[in-house]
């Protein structure tokens, strides 16, 4: 599980961090430390800190923070990734580094990814399927540029009056 607000080991180093990942999160069972930091090196290279492995994990800026997250949750080769505002404060860059990292996990790595984002640019990006809820009940359900023009969903996110087609 990725999270809006990163959770990180303060006193440890990134590699560390992704590390725990690797020997508490695997699903294959606990693996060794020497193990755990091979997968940690390879995944801090797939997500692209593995020259900040050795930094303070505090030294890391929140996108890093997040990206640290990702790896922790991707280390024990998860089939399924949870999310949770990922993308939510990141600049124009950092946004499309991270939408073209969830796209790799998703396209390459073959792992379903479920997330509940804000982020338009990511949803209509990335998502092959969104559900819209609005105080715990579905208001949309399908294809991304369906739901997007849904009356339901309009109204409920935008007001009264405005052009579901616009």
């Amino acid at each position: 599980m990725v999270l809006q607000t990163p959770r990180v080991f303060p006193t440890m180093t990134v590699r560390e961090n992704v590390a725990l990942g690797a020997m508490f999160g695997s699903t294959t069972g606990l693996v060794s430390e020497a193990e755990a930091i091979d997968r940690s090196n390879e995944t801090l290279e797939f997500v692209g800190l593995a020259d900040r492995a050795e930094d303070d994990v505090m030294s890391l800026n929140l996108h890093e923070q997040r990206f640290l997250g990702l790896g922790r949750a991707l280390v024990g080769r998860p089939r399924l990734l949870l999310a949770d505002e990922v993308m939510a404060g990141l600049n124009d860059t950092e946004l499309q580094a991270s939408i073209d990292i969830v796209r790799t996990v998703r396209d390459r790595l073959g792992i379903t990814v479920i997330w509940i984002e804000h982020v338009m640019k990511a949803v209509m990006d990335l998502a092959e399927r969104i559900v819209v809820l609005n105080f715990g009940r579905v208001l949309a359900d399908g294809d991304p540029q369906d739901v997007m023009r849904d009356p339901a969903v309009v109204n409920a996110y935008l007001g009264k009056g405005v052009d579901a087609g616009a």
